[in-house]
């Protein structure tokens, strides 16, 4: 499938095993599991830092498959979860960042290019959590609420 707003179609990437058995390997129970990541996201980690934090230290190759619940399922039940999703949060920090970088390069038309493309993700994403109800109630994009995103980063 093409990109979004290209026509490249990207590389290859790596793809999970077909194999859903538990690891003979893997020394954590479910249990221990959990905790790690209930440990790990009350030192202000994001899901996918967790993720990786397990998979690079603690040798656990696949919450899902092992637990049977993601990450950010865990967090939403122990009441860890950021009460915004971590890719519309991403997307939020780069529209920051790219409208103080226009506001100081008023010339910068690529700049602009990027930022409109990056507004109309957001809108897309805030459209799609609406519907699934992960947003708070009354949420809305704003160009002006950016500056508060960029004085915090």
């Amino acid at each position: 499938m093409a990109r979004m707003h290209s026509r490249d179609r990207g590389k290859a990437g790596s793809k999970k095993p077909l194999k859903v058995k538990r690891p003979v390997w893997l020394r954590y129970d479910d249990k221990e599991i959990v905790m790690l990541v209930e440990k790990l996201a009350k030192t202000g980690m994001s899901p996918s830092q967790i993720g990786l934090k397990l998979r690079d230290s603690y040798g656990i190759p696949d919450v899902k498959r092992i637990v049977g619940k993601s990450i950010t399922e865990i967090l939403e039940e122990k009441k860890l979860a950021p009460e915004l999703p971590e890719d519309l949060n991403a997307l939020l920090v780069k529209a920051a960042k790219l409208s103080k970088h226009i506001e100081e390069n008023k010339l910068d038309k690529t700049a602009l290019r990027g930022m409109l493309l990056t507004e109309s993700k957001i809108r897309r994403l805030v459209k799609y959590y609406s519907k699934k109800k992960k947003l708070p109630e009354g949420w809305r994009y704003r160009r002006s609420d950016l500056k508060l995103i960029a004085a915090s980063k």
